[in-house]
């Protein structure tokens, strides 16, 4: 099958490494120039391979169906959203199947499409394409792809991405004008239907009050982001306030802060907004809506393991007893609190959304139940929510115990909120350092950073058996993860590059250098690795 070009000059774009565009089970790179050094490697004749493989590989799949399959395509805020769109429109003609356009769109909305059922809107969709690099920056592009099943694994972007350079080898813009023809696009106002469903979510926790928030203050930081819909479109028709908002219109250039809520200035711009408009929540977005954050009226942050306490406090209260499951950086006091508070179990997985989601749904199909799938990072899902990784159903289900907790009359603002983690011990110290593998350095002689990395954990694995302070973690899926002078450690390979992060948590700065004493005395030898950022721990 030939690829569509915009350009009769893609040829010249010269010899494309399309598996270097994979990014776990996203496909990212740089769309536009702007940022020195870093040359363009997502054109538009490359989007337009990538669309036409996904409608190859989407074909394949439901090779079954009689009628042309469409896909529903969206996108961020970004710069290059407009460009891409069109490409990948191109694309999916190449491959025959019909393109639905939902513009300005968030990545859980696009994977709700594969599931609504109202042909007005022209769903379900038989697959969908979300147009996002998340948090990155404005110069960076990309693609997640969904079908009814959730999202796409690395296994299948893979496949996708080599389908690609098979078809990029066969650029012409003969067959570019003949799909055109024949491509049926169309543009459809989705995003309504999305966030409809979010208002009566929250209406039905609150035993179908028209405006369950009514007096509530709260304020939305979209970073400029595709999240700015939350407050016009979920907050107000709940009959919240949603003055002191900020940043909801889409800015591809990011001005303000990047959206981003593990970002500290980001978490500082939504904190600020809570205090100085004295709202009774805040909460924040990444750029395409599917991972989230929240603030209480006092500026405390629900981030990280305060946010997956939170959650895990609601959930386990609808089903008692559930595992959650989590990456692999989570503190030992929030296993504490799920475990011993809560009442729950703590499952802590490897690192990647997609991985903590599919142990959830592993889990389940082995009888141990599971409702809730979330990462450090803030991408969370639920069971109840077609195990959909979606930072906007987080903040409802906050939302939903607002509502919930007023009309049961048992409180009002975010102290009923922040009372559902009190108990959870946390970190006076948490650190994450970098440790890079040097890929040209002789040491590796030519092999894969992969190998290299995982000498370097073996040989901290044996030299922790020799130490009576240090204690291995019973159970663990990533990494050396190991518990001493009142804290732990956990070494592991990053999933797409040439780095061991290191994650510290101690209650004190002396327990923490004594943890990283630990890793420097077992990694030293290994000349390829960097531990400077380990050598200014301990001399600090």
């Amino acid at each position: 099958m030939e690829a569509a070009s915009s350009s009769a000059t893609a040829p010249s774009l010269g010899k494309i490494d399309f598996l270097k565009l994979q990014n776990g089970s996203d496909i990212r790179g740089v769309a536009v120039l702007g940022v020195e050094g870093e040359p363009v490697s997502l054109p538009e004749p490359v989007s337009e391979a990538i669309a036409a493989a996904f409608g190859q590989w989407l074909q394949h799949k439901k090779k079954a169906e009689s009628r042309r399959l469409r896909v529903s395509v969206g996108h961020d805020s970004r710069i290059s959203a407009q460009t891409l769109l069109e490409a990948v429109s191109r694309g999916l003609g190449v491959s025959g199947l019909d393109v639905v356009q939902f513009g300005l769109a968030s990545t859980p909305a696009m994977f709700n499409s594969t599931l609504t059922e109202d042909e007005s809107f022209l769903c379900p969709a038989d697959g969908a394409i979300m147009i996002t690099a998340s948090h990155l920056p404005y110069n960076r592009n990309g693609f997640k792809f969904f079908t009814s099943d959730g999202g796409l694994g690395k296994v299948d972007i893979k496949n996708i991405l080599e389908r690609a350079a098979d078809i990029y080898k066969n650029v012409s813009d003969e067959n570019l004008k003949k799909s055109q023809k024949q491509t049926s696009i169309k543009k459809v106002d989705y995003m309504s239907v999305y966030t409809s469903g979010l208002v009566k979510a929250v209406r039905r926790a609150a035993g179908d009050l028209e405006k369950p928030l009514e007096g509530f203050h709260i304020v939305v930081d979209a970073g400029n982001g595709a999240g700015g819909f939350f407050a016009a479109k979920v907050l107000e028709p709940l009959g919240a306030i949603t003055s002191g908002s900020q940043f909801l219109e889409p800015d591809g250039m990011f001005p303000n802060h990047i959206p981003n809520p593990e970002d500290k200035s980001a978490m500082e711009a939504i904190i600020k907004a809570v205090l100085d408009n004295k709202t009774d929540l805040g909460i924040i977005f990444d750029t395409d809506v599917d991972r989230s954050a929240a603030v209480d009226s006092a500026g405390r942050e629900f981030n990280r393991n305060r946010l997956i306490a939170l959650l895990s406090a609601i959930v386990l209260e609808e089903h008692p007893g559930t595992t959650i499951v989590t990456d692999s950086v989570t503190s030992d006091g929030l296993t504490t609190f799920i475990e011993k508070k809560l009442g729950g179990k703590h499952h802590r997985f490897k690192r990647g959304y997609k991985n903590v989601i599919d142990e959830a749904i592993r889990l389940n199909s082995n009888g141990e139940e599971s409702h809730l799938a979330i990462e450090t990072s803030g991408h969370g899902a639920l069971k109840e929510n077609h195990w959909l990784d979606d930072g906007a159903y987080l903040m409802v289900k906050l939302l939903n115990k607002l509502a919930a907790a007023r009309a049961a009359g048992q409180g009002s603002g975010s102290k009923v909120l922040t009372d559902l983690v009190e108990g959870l011990e946390e970190p006076r110290v948490a650190l994450e350092l970098r440790l890079k593998i040097n890929k040209n350095h002789a040491d590796l002689e030519g092999r894969d950073f992969r190998e290299y990395g995982e000498k370097v954990l073996q040989h901290l694995s044996n030299s922790i058996e020799t130490n009576p302070n240090l204690k291995r973690a019973p159970v663990n899926y990533e990494g050396i993860r190991v518990s001493g002078f009142g804290g732990w450690f956990l070494l592991r390979l990053s999933l797409h590059d040439p780095v061991l992060p290191l994650n510290i948590e101690a209650q004190s700065e002396d327990d923490a250098v004594k943890l990283g004493l630990v890793v420097d005395a077992a990694v030293k030898e290994f000349n390829a690795l960097d531990t400077s950022a380990l050598s200014n721990l301990i001399h600090s």
